[in-house]
């Protein structure tokens, strides 16, 4: 099986290997610096939460439901651009892993399941916990930390200031999943280089070996 996914004979200098220098590559570091920014943006919200032992005023937190609400209620244009960027992000990596090369496994592959990871917490976590914050249930009167879906499952819903720490959280560690898959792709141009080097000094080699021979006779 994995004979039939992996082209062991593409090396880096085959016309169809899908390298750093692709436009695959740009398909996946665009998107990836593209979400980077936008928890950039969001560090200062967080940083009171997470890096301060200050205690957080509660002026702050209706501030930082507001801003929070205000992007998850943004006009729908601005999810469909998020989700198109995403969907960019998976096509460069099947691109680059259509037909794979060894080091494309390595890197690429490891790329995409960080990537995918990355998607799965902002799913599971950032934009449910916009959600809720745009639902508001922390200012209801009758809300006692516990919502029951049915007669058997429920899930329970921590206070303002932990599910706004727990928000921050998330976005932290998404900056340090997509951190990651850019240092994979670094890793990849670096093993690149390296193997061109090694390439280019054996040529060199060999040149002068031939040279050497040609004196000798």
């Amino acid at each position: 099986m994995a004979d039939n996914f992996v082209d062991w004979s593409k090396t880096t200098k085959s016309r169809d290997y899908r390298g750093t220098g692709s436009f695959a590559t740009f398909m996946i570091v665009g998107p990836v610096c593209f979400f980077l920014g936008i928890l950039f943006a969001s560090f200062p919200y967080d940083y009171p939460l997470l890096w301060t032992t200050d205690p957080v005023d509660a002026a702050y937190l209706d501030q930082l439901e507001t801003h929070l609400r205000f992007i998850h209620q943004s006009p729908p244009l601005i999810a469909r651009l998020l989700n198109i960027m995403c969907g960019v992000g998976f096509l460069g990596f099947l691109l680059k892993l259509f037909r794979p090369s060894e080091a494309n496994v390595l890197f690429d592959g490891a790329s995409l399941v960080l990537y995918t990871i990355g998607v799965g917490v902002y799913i599971a976590n950032i934009v449910k916990g916009m959600r809720t914050v745009s639902a508001g249930i922390w200012h209801d009167p009758s809300f006692d930390g516990v919502i029951h879906d049915g007669p058997l499952t429920g899930q329970v819903v921590l206070g303002r200031e932990e599910s706004l720490k727990v928000l921050s959280a998330s976005n932290t560690i998404l900056a340090l999943i997509l951190v990651g898959v850019l240092v994979l792709q670094a890793g990849q141009w670096y093993a690149e280089r390296k193997e061109a080097d090694e390439n280019e000094e054996m040529e060199r080699r060999a040149l002068v070996e031939r040279k050497d021979g040609k004196k000798k006779q």
